[in-house]
């Protein structure tokens, strides 16, 4: 196959070609964006990257808030994008019998992780049904696939509240006897699908759209618009980044993780991002699309359990993130997906991390000689060393430990327990440190994440979006807490042997992965032995 650029389409970059890569190749990442930019690095790599076409960020610029439809030269570039995707793959995109089936992904020039939208299996509907069972023989992976569609294209596209498919869930959840939806067989899918049909058609005012490219051209158009949402304002307000960038998006074939026990998605940090530690970090969902992964949504296991489940996928994973980092010059975040015992690479980038993991690999890449002095000064130009440390539990004390956690960061943070967004900001109104106690946080949550002292949460791994923003603010976080049940209705938070009401004092140890009740008092430790190591190279450990 070669790609063929379809005269006077302008602003359209292929990528996953063959030979020297495609256009995009020459494209910068302010035209394609980051994403986009550092996939087409991955392909030239060799990492097994899915096809894809890049509408650029000069297009998005031209769609406003809240767009459903694109204007005439973003409509061109999207149909001869679709088209070469066509020829790539030799699959038809709306075709009944051999369809192809795309992810609509947003992609800015810096990273902004969790705040743009992302549409997946667009292209499903009643009439390609069939073809992807035809394709696949896998009835569980189409049903699963096709609800996921509706409910993804009705939050995203048409706005609507996750409670319209929350109700349907929980009713055929309750039909079919299953405790989660994992639990459902394909037969319980389908009918999922059919109730996400009948509560999409009510909640918008008209049936879910049947048409591959009016599915295509309105999820495009809403990727593109997601750049005016409010967290992704709030998001660029927080960090300093105009707001006239603009974000690219990257339409790409769908491979599939939610294909049956030897497929999965994940995540993986080529160092801890918590501490900085030299070693491969990975969460994998088994049987799932990476939106359960990095949504906090759904159970993960660690890299020794992916090492058990799929060696071969593992030790690929293993000589792919010291290749990209290598390449890269830094420690990278990548996102992978797993179909059927093959593995897939789909984003890699600059992994957020905590500031004393940035110190720590800022020494480690000196003194392998991956950075000069001045790039290890520019790296760190955030992280303030004079006030950098962790605070520890002073020894000697007796502590109370309410529950064990997956530590997402460093450190020992006390606060009053919030359970929500807006308890967090009176709390922060008040001048009383917090922590925000969830059962599971999305992005939408950045203003509590941003005012609280420490985030706790019941489901989620290390890589999901919000663990990686509170990573990044230097927020103290715990997630997977399995031990702790929420009673919204009380406030109320139940661990195993104690009760806490929202407003009690709750101590987090990021350190040992433990939740503390009461304020213990608290130790602060410098890392003398790392600043020391910087001075030695840069001359002095100021930035």
């Amino acid at each position: 196959m070669t790609w063929r650029r379809d005269e006077g389409v302008e602003h359209l970059h292929f990528i996953g070609g063959p030979g020297p890569g495609g256009a995009a190749a020459t494209a910068t990442a302010e035209q394609i964006g980051f994403k986009a930019f550092n996939l087409q690095r991955m392909a030239l790599l060799g990492a097994p990257v899915p096809p894809a076409f890049v509408l650029g960020t000069t297009l998005g610029c031209s769609v406003p808030a809240g767009s459903r439809c694109l204007d005439g030269p973003s409509r061109a570039a999207l149909l001869a994008g679709i088209r070469e995707l066509e020829l790539a793959t030799g699959l038809g995109f709306g075709h009944a019998r051999r369809p192809l089936l795309v992810s609509v992904r947003s992609g800015a020039a810096v990273s902004m992780p969790g705040m743009l939208d992302t549409v997946l299996d667009v292209g499903l509907c009643d009439a390609t049904a069939p073809g992807l069972l035809r394709l696949t023989g896998n009835p569980r992976l189409v049903w699963d696939s096709y609800r996921r569609l509706v409910q993804g294209y009705g939050e995203v596209v048409r706005g609507l509240e996750p409670a319209v498919f929350e109700a349907a869930l929980a009713s055929v959840r309750e039909e079919c006897g299953a405790a989660r939806i994992e639990a459902l067989d394909f037969r319980g899918l389908r009918l999922l699908t059919h109730r996400f049909l009948e509560a999409f058609a009510e909640a918008a005012g008209e049936p879910f759209p049947q048409s591959p490219v009016a599915q295509l051209e309105a999820a495009t158009a809403a990727v593109f618009a997601s750049w005016w949402g409010d967290r992704a304002r709030s998001y660029r307000a927080s960090h300093r980044i105009p707001d006239n960038l603009g974000t690219a998006v990257t339409v790409q074939q769908m491979v599939f993780g939610n294909a049956g026990a030897t497929s999965g998605a994940g995540v993986g940090f080529s160092r801890d991002p918590a501490t900085g530690e030299p070693s491969l970090c990975l969460e994998f969902a088994a049987n799932a699309q990476g939106d359960d992964v990095v949504s906090g949504r759904c159970p993960v296991f660690d890299g020794e359990s992916l090492a058990l489940r799929l060696p071969e996928i593992h030790d690929d994973l293993v000589a792919m993130a010291e290749l990209i980092e290598r390449e890269f010059r830094d420690v990278q975040e990548f996102e992978f997906t797993v179909q059927s015992g093959r593995l897939y690479f789909l984003q890699a980038r600059t992994a957020k991390r905590a500031p004393l993991a940035a110190l720590r690999i800022a020494v480690d890449l000196l003194e392998s000689g991956r950075w000069t002095p001045a790039m290890a000064k520019a790296r760190l130009r955030g992280v303030d060393l004079d006030a950098l440390g962790t605070w520890d539990v002073e020894p000697g004390q007796t502590v109370s430990v309410l529950a064990r956690a997956t530590p997402a960061s460093t450190g020992v943070v006390a606060g009053r327990a919030a359970l929500t967004v807006a308890a967090a900001l009176a709390f922060e109104q008040d001048h009383e440190p917090c922590v925000l106690v969830r059962d599971d946080i999305s992005t939408e949550d950045i203003a509590g994440i941003e005012c609280s002292a420490g985030v706790l949460t019941i489901r989620g791994g290390r890589t999901a979006h919000a663990a990686v923003v509170a990573r990044e603010l230097g927020k103290v976080c715990l997630v997977g807490c399995g031990g702790l049940v929420i009673d919204s209705g009380t406030r109320r938070l139940q661990f195993a042997d104690a009760t806490l009401r929202e407003g009690d004092w709750i101590c987090l140890d990021a350190n040992r992965g433990e939740v503390l009740a009461g304020q213990p008092r608290l130790a602060f430790r410098r890392p003398e032995n790392l600043l020391q190591r910087l001075a030695r190279h840069t001359g002095s450990p100021d930035t």
